[in-house]
């Protein structure tokens, strides 16, 4: 019953306008998989429906028919605070995303406070033979361990990634271009070195030309590094 409430309320909340714009952003899905609401509405019906005794039946009706339906269950686990509970739900949940949104928009609180497990996933994640498995991983590397927690040796880790899929390449070049802004010093010899392939490397660099947090001089040694 839950399922069908949702459905019923996804598309009262429909902008086929913004559905259409929707579908050109994320052009590896059919379009008719979108029904349309945008993503405020989402997160407020997320947080409505995470407080019904039923949640559990939608959480586990996989896969969903819809991006809608996706984005909604990525936003409910988001919001969940016990750790172990919303691990469950992300493994569960891992396999059935099928876009780049849905993966980067799952971004759940309770990893915060729980690092070291949360490492052990990544290995786990980073070595799987799904895409936005792949991508989810290295987003994680990139929320959370380019500050305080910051280490050389996850720059390696993500160097390592080989793919074909654009998806995780582009990934891997957002979170190389995040890393030159906030960890300059210890990037850059990945970049100099030329650690990544080809498309990689000189995508990480479009993207740090690009970036307000990284200063003049060091974009104009970043330009003279393409391949």
């Amino acid at each position: 019953m839950i399922t069908e409430d949702i459905k019923k309320e996804l598309y009262s909340l429909q902008d086929t306008e913004y559905r259409d714009f929707q579908s050109g952003l994320i052009p590896n899905v059919s379009k008719d998989y979108f029904i349309g609401v945008r993503t405020p509405e989402l997160k407020a019906l997320a947080k409505k429906i995470s407080k019904r005794e039923d949640v559990a039946d939608f959480l586990n009706e996989l896969p969903h028919s819809s991006f809608d339906e996706n984005q909604l269950h990525a936003f409910i686990i988001s919001e969940m605070k016990d750790y172990d509970k919303c691990m469950e739900e992300i493994e569960a949940f891992l396999p059935y995303v099928n876009n780049w949104a849905t993966c980067d928009q799952m971004t759940p609180k309770s990893f915060k406070k729980h690092k070291n497990e949360l490492l052990q996933k990544v290995d786990e994640w980073i070595v799987s033979d799904k895409t936005y498995t792949v991508r989810f991983a290295i987003k994680m590397l990139m929320s959370h361990f380019l500050d305080e927690d910051f280490d050389k040796k996850y720059l390696t880790k993500v160097a390592s990634v080989r793919s074909e899929e654009y998806y995780i390449n582009m990934m891997i070049a957002w979170y190389f271009a995040t890393a030159l802004a906030k960890q300059y010093e210890d990037t850059v010899s990945f970049i100099e070195e030329k650690k990544l392939d080809k498309w990689t490397h000189n995508k990480a660099i479009q993207k740090s030309v690009e970036s307000r947090r990284i200063t003049a001089e060091h974009k104009d040694y970043l330009r003279s590094l393409k391949v």
